[in-house]
């Protein structure tokens, strides 16, 4: 079983927040808020992605790096994680 799959019911709540924040962004653009208010909806959106990447990468290494017992599917875990990172903050 994935990690993902469960820590389904936590993820997806994270998920619903995001998309709660991200319709905020857009009813302030709508409304014509101001760019200083816009600007710190943003930044929440922002702190949640990396929130939720964090709890990403930290299961992924506790399942597929930490977690296994053969030095070959930790360094393939590691591996994964490492492109998965390198992709994440270009």
């Amino acid at each position: 079983m994935s990690h993902t799959n469960r820590d389904q019911a936590k993820l997806l709540a994270r998920i619903r927040r995001l998309k709660g924040q991200m319709e905020a962004v857009e009813r302030a653009l709508d409304a014509g808020e101001s760019c200083g208010d816009i600007l710190n909806l943003v930044a929440s959106v922002r702190g949640a992605v990396n929130g939720l990447t964090v709890e990403l990468i930290e299961d992924h290494i506790r399942g597929h790096v930490a977690g296994h017992d053969t030095q070959v599917e930790r360094e393939e875990g590691a591996a994964e994680l490492i492109e998965i990172v390198r992709r994440y903050l270009k």
